[in-house]
């Protein structure tokens, strides 16, 4: 089997020393806001696009960037952490599909979630805060409470 691999882009959107996250509809697991980057964009922008349409809130990313600057370059907001993750594996073990993920922390306002069209409803989505990520760690996958983790942390100290 082929392995066909897609960039994708993650944000955990922090506010209020809580994580939003909700259960994939596809994917049936507890993730945050997140999607595919499209042709035409960079990483951090397709972070933001996702967050707008999945959460309908805007946020700041918390990200380092680079000062390196010339005629040609720009520097461009750099994700938190980058991932390999296995989408589509079968009962031989084999991987059929994968997301190379970008993943970013963002700081949000507001806790007033209003999806776009065609997004998961307002009540899928949860915050939670670091000891309801430690509660519910039988529930939600390891790095996606280690990274909630990391990103209410960083987002408390920016």
């Amino acid at each position: 089997m082929e392995t066909t691999r897609h960039f994708v882009a993650t944000v955990y959107v922090v506010s209020d020393g809580a994580v939003a996250l909700h259960e994939h509809d596809k994917l049936g697991m507890w993730l945050p806001a997140g999607g595919h980057v499209d042709r035409d964009e960079l990483p951090h922008e397709a972070a933001l696009r996702e967050t707008s349409e999945e959460l309908g809130l805007g946020v700041d990313l918390v990200a380092p960037r680079e000062s390196i600057e010339s005629e040609t370059v720009e520097s461009i907001p750099q994700p938190q952490h980058f991932l390999l993750e296995d989408i589509n594996v079968d009962a031989d073990g084999a991987v059929g599909h994968q997301h190379i993920d970008f993943i970013f922390y963002g700081a949000a306002d507001s806790r007033e979630i209003d999806p776009g069209p065609g997004e998961q409803p307002a009540d899928d989505w949860e915050w939670y805060t670091p000891a309801e990520l430690d509660a519910h760690s039988d529930e939600i996958p390891a790095d996606v409470v280690e990274i909630g983790l990391r990103a209410i942390e960083t987002v408390a100290e920016s």
